[in-house]
């Protein structure tokens, strides 16, 4: 059964709160078998009043207070152990959801929007981790209305029968509905996680929007996305309304039935007046008990399709993860080799047979046209893609051997655009190394010129950035990216387009950073400007996905025409 094997999964979650799991079963067998006694006494005690047995009456009244205080006792542990075990569930599922995303190979979040990703980290984890609360209450109302049902077995069992008849109608309808329900709802999360993933790419691309003075077709779109989720939503209200219409008939219909049923067994004398009353007052309860039923049947489904959406990330080959070796290197020294490697994105080859070798302490610059696979061989080096063919080696040990946190923990890459998070200056940089004292952030942030900007701030260090680091400048950000690296102290740097957005008189101050740090660290860059690469101790030149020349600055300006166009072209701004 499927929702057995999707419990099972989410056990693995909630069996840290196994102690309070048991007094949680324990209060709520209570609760029911309570629930069963309470409709017995209380008819029995409407029975005693039709027959004046009024000292019956008191003394029943008395026990189904005392049994209803217990009730109470009982619900109150069962409201208390199931909120503790939702949140402690609904943390654990959340954090192992989200680490599971940070596994994701980059082509898989490539080819999703982030509201795939966001859909099913807040909404579905809360689903799943409600499960526990949500068969307690279904159930334990279920049982209390079999109570029910066991009274008027007691007093009538043709009404008794009847009344089955009526649940087993009212039943395979309410199944129906929720089937098709369940259909309807599937496709609607599928239509929020679209509408939730574009709405997300118009608020950070809001100001490219308003430039480029594309506001109606943006708007045009996301018109579109929201009529058809709420056409979604409709269908499902709808079949809820078709639904909700036939039963409310029928019950009409089983409402007249049982007066007739009841008029009928009076006449043979096979009822009395006063349990033909106990009966007719306990009909309601049949609505209620199939209300329970059908919630019940709802939230069942609805935790399936939760697990379906969540467990398709942790454990399906859909969502496909990155994979490491198991060898590590607590320190690396900085050699590193490419070997024949080709590269494609999707169809689009990048690398063709690419090979060269960098040595540990050495500066290496890649310099070509934009789309020459540059900024490729910096994302194949972290292993944020697999190769195709040929191998990528770390201090002579192929990448693929090597565990993450060799390959991440030894590499530091500054990007052109680098991802400055919504949190102050100094949590950004304590991001990458949580023990870091104040005298570390701020060494690093005069390194990377950025130390006077801060201290005119109001709250300098401790000033927020805003999302995507958006009070910023772009030079500004880079800079903060670079305080990030000069933070993490790895053996490899790659700096791409590091110093894009940069004024003359800070580049130059990042270069002599730069300077700074060579025969110390195995330093490789990308740059359009020439300028900053001058001082490299080998200039690789890219075009089409190979290396068609190496060497110096003043060798390549001999040799390589193509080169010599682009730093002339430079030399003339």
């Amino acid at each position: 059964m499927e929702f057995i094997r999707n419990l099972k999964k989410v056990w693995v979650y909630t069996r840290k709160q196994k102690n309070k799991l048991i007094l949680y079963v324990l209060c709520s067998i209570l609760s029911m078998i309570i629930s069963v006694v309470v409709p017995v006494i209380s008819a029995q005690i409407i029975i005693n009043l039709t027959t004046n047995m009024l000292e019956q009456v008191l003394l029943m009244s008395l026990v189904l207070m005392l049994v209803e205080w217990s009730r109470n006792v009982a619900n109150y542990g069962i409201r208390f152990f199931s909120q503790v075990i939702y949140r402690e569930t609904f943390i654990d599922v959340q954090n192992h959801l989200g680490s599971e995303m940070l596994r994701l190979e980059n082509t898989t979040l490539d080819q999703n929007s982030s509201g795939v990703f966001i859909q099913r980290l807040t909404n579905d984890t809360s689903r799943i981790a409600d499960i526990f609360g949500i068969l307690n209450n279904n159930l334990s109302n279920i049982i209390a209305d079999i109570g029910i049902f066991s009274a008027v077995f007691i007093i009538n069992k043709i009404a008794f029968i009847y009344l089955i008849i009526i649940v087993i109608i009212l039943y395979i309808v309410e199944r129906v509905r929720t089937k098709k329900r369940n259909e309807n709802d599937k496709a609607y999360r599928q239509n929020h996680e679209k509408v939730s993933g574009f709405i997300g790419e118009l608020v950070r691309g809001a100001r490219d929007i308003k430039m480029l003075n594309a506001e109606k077709s943006f708007m045009t779109e996301l018109k579109s996305q929201i009529a058809s989720l709420n056409q979604q939503k409709y269908k499902m209200g709808r079949t809820d309304r078709n639904y909700s219409f036939i039963r409310g008939m029928l019950m009409d219909l089983f409402d007249a039935g049982v007066i007739f049923l009841l008029v009928f067994l009076i006449m043979e004398g096979s009822l009395e007046v006063a349990n033909a009353l106990v009966i007719h007052n306990y009909m309601s309860h049949v609505v209620y008990i199939i209300n329970y039923a059908s919630n019940l049947m709802e939230n069942i489904k609805d935790f399936n399709l939760s697990c379906e959406r969540i467990f398709a990330i942790i454990d399906s080959p859909e969502f496909k993860k990155e994979k490491f070796g198991n060898k590590h290197l607590d320190k690396v020294k900085g050699n590193f080799e490419f070997k024949n490697v080709s590269f494609s994105y999707d169809e689009n080859e990048v690398l063709k047979d690419l090979s060269f070798k960098v040595n540990a302490d050495e500066t290496v610059a890649f310099v070509g046209k934009s789309g020459a696979g540059k900024s490729t061989i910096f994302s194949l080096l972290c292993k944020m893609y697999d190769i195709q063919s040929g191998e990528i080696l770390i201090d002579g040990i192929n990448i693929n051997e090597l565990d993450k946190d060799t390959i991440r923990g030894n590499i530091t890459i500054i990007s052109q655009n680098p991802y400055i998070f919504n949190l102050s200056i100094r949590d950004n940089l304590r991001l990458v190394k949580d023990d870091i004292t104040d005298e570390e952030i701020e060494k690093a942030c005069k390194m990377a010129c950025l130390d006077e900007f801060i201290n005119e701030l109001p709250d300098k260090y401790d000033t927020i950035v805003g999302e995507g680091g958006i009070s910023l400048s772009g030079g500004q950000r880079q800079r903060l990216a670079i305080a990030r690296a000069f933070i993490q102290k790895t053996e490899i740097i790659l700096f791409d387009e590091a110093t894009s957005a940069l004024d003359n008189e800070t580049q130059a101050s990042i270069q002599k950073a730069i300077e700074n740090m060579q025969k110390e660290y195995t330093i490789l860059i990308i740059a359009h400007r020439l300028s900053t690469v001058i001082n490299s101790d080998r200039i690789l030149f890219l075009d089409n996905g190979k290396i068609t020349n190496e060497g110096t600055h003043e060798e390549l300006l001999k040799k390589c025409p193509e080169y010599k166009k682009l730093y002339d072209a430079e030399m003339q701004k």
